[in-house]
């Protein structure tokens, strides 16, 4: 069932790629003054039903990207997916106010001349 939906949203990117790159820019830029000549009749209908297919791509692709997310086998069983990646952290060390400082290694301390 996850492959179907993974398939189904392949398809519909790609067809909802195709129909965006196809639509005319609805704002000037740069390619207002270049189309001037491409107003004909009959664009205005054309214009409409890449609108109206590009919303309906658009639709597809949420409810199929939900639904995999909501039937995929990580929804009910415990199979696989990232909870099984994570290990729960470590114990950090205990904080104890009242043992003493533990000796630093290095340089020995020197003394202090300034009295």
């Amino acid at each position: 069932m996850t492959t179907l939906f993974i398939i189904l949203i392949i398809l519909v990117s790609v067809i909802l790629a195709f129909f965006v790159l196809i639509q005319n820019p609805k704002g000037g830029g740069l390619s207002s003054g270049f189309a001037g000549g491409s107003n004909l009749m009959g664009v205005q209908r054309t214009g409409d039903f890449l609108e109206k297919g590009t919303w309906t791509l658009v639709i597809a692709l949420m409810v199929f990207s939900l639904a995999i997310n909501i039937l995929g086998p990580s929804s009910g069983s415990n199979t696989g997916g990232l909870s099984n990646q994570i290990e729960a952290p470590a114990q950090a060390p205990s904080l104890n106010l009242n043992a003493p400082a533990p000796a630093q290694q290095g340089a020995p301390a020197k003394p202090d001349s300034a009295k």
